[in-house]
């Protein structure tokens, strides 16, 4: 009996697992907010399309060439998450559609998820 109470108590002395969970928006081991994000290069104009468990869908008015829409995507999420350019760089996915951008500043996933949603909205 006693063991069960043990292992309860240490599962709810997490506070790095948020409920519910945040869907593409997520914090990395050094604290680091991340979204994960679905590219549509080449769009019309930059957008946010979608918000899903799994990734944020992004339009980008760039072509996927040369990296320049990864500097449009870094560019466009720096504006509409209201950060500096510098604080919004891309971590992982290059040369791929799947990509994660890793957030600098301090911010908080839910706040994150807010705006990327308010986005969403507009449309």
């Amino acid at each position: 009996m006693g063991n069960t109470r043990q292992t309860g108590k240490s599962q709810s002395k997490e506070p790095e697992r948020p409920l519910p969970p945040l869907g593409p928006v997520a914090v990395d081991p050094k604290g680091c907010v991340t979204i994960a994000v679905h590219a549509k290069p080449g769009s019309k104009q930059n957008a946010v399309t979608d918000v899903t468990a799994e990734a944020v869908s992004v339009a980008i008015a760039a072509p996927p060439a040369e990296g320049e829409a990864n500097a449009e995507l870094c560019r466009y999420l720096s504006k509409v998450l209201e950060l500096r350019k510098s604080d919004v760089v891309l971590d992982k996915g290059g040369k791929s559609r799947e990509k994660v951008v890793k957030l600098l500043a301090s911010t908080t996933p839910e706040e994150i998820l807010e705006k990327l949603k308010k986005q969403v909205e507009k449309q």
